[in-house]
């Protein structure tokens, strides 16, 4: 009688064993729903010193940053804006599924587009934001979204533009008129 309840001790341990590991094999990782890009545009003043120059930028409400995301063939898929706060921060929200497809976050693009401020409208590639920046890293993953955070974006004042000093002649000899 004791081996019989031994047995029947045993196999009820290997049962709830099976059933454990089965639930636990069910278990499934969230799907990322959404890609959050998240940055600030900035005004940087060249006419200012150094130090201000450098840790003095000015943020700029309105600014206009955009994302654009191909697909292996490099076609696009998707392209969304967003406006900056008074902050000069965006934060633009792409759904992970387009058309039923899903978006590869290494295949999108982010960049400036445009500045309301009449005074610091000059587009510059500090942290690429005039060439675009893909995204690569993730700083953030929770639940169902993932963020991506951009360096800062700067727009600069026309006095600080570099003027253009390449020789473009039409004359075959290389002279000016």
């Amino acid at each position: 009688m004791r081996a019989m309840a031994m047995l029947i001790f045993a196999v009820l341990l290997i049962v709830i064993g099976c059933t454990q590991t089965a639930e636990a094999s069910n278990y499934e990782e969230p799907k990322i729903e959404t890609i959050h890009v998240g940055g600030k545009v900035l005004c940087q003043d060249c006419t200012q010193g150094w130090n201000e120059w450098v840790h003095g930028a000015k943020p700029i409400k309105g600014g206009k940053v955009s994302v654009t995301c191909m697909d292996e063939r490099s076609r696009v898929v998707y392209y969304g804006s967003d406006l900056t706060d008074e902050k000069g921060q965006f934060d633009l929200i792409i759904n992970k599924y387009i058309n039923g497809k899903e978006l590869i976050p290494k295949l999108c693009s982010v960049r400036l587009v445009s500045s309301p401020d009449a005074t610091c409208n000059i587009l510059t590639n500090f942290a690429g934001g005039r060439t675009g920046v893909k995204l690569n890293r993730p700083s953030l993953m929770y639940r169902d979204s993932v963020k991506y955070t951009i360096d800062p974006f700067y727009y600069t004042t026309p006095t600080c533009e570099k003027p253009d000093t390449d020789d473009h002649s039409d004359n075959a000899h290389g002279g000016h008129y």
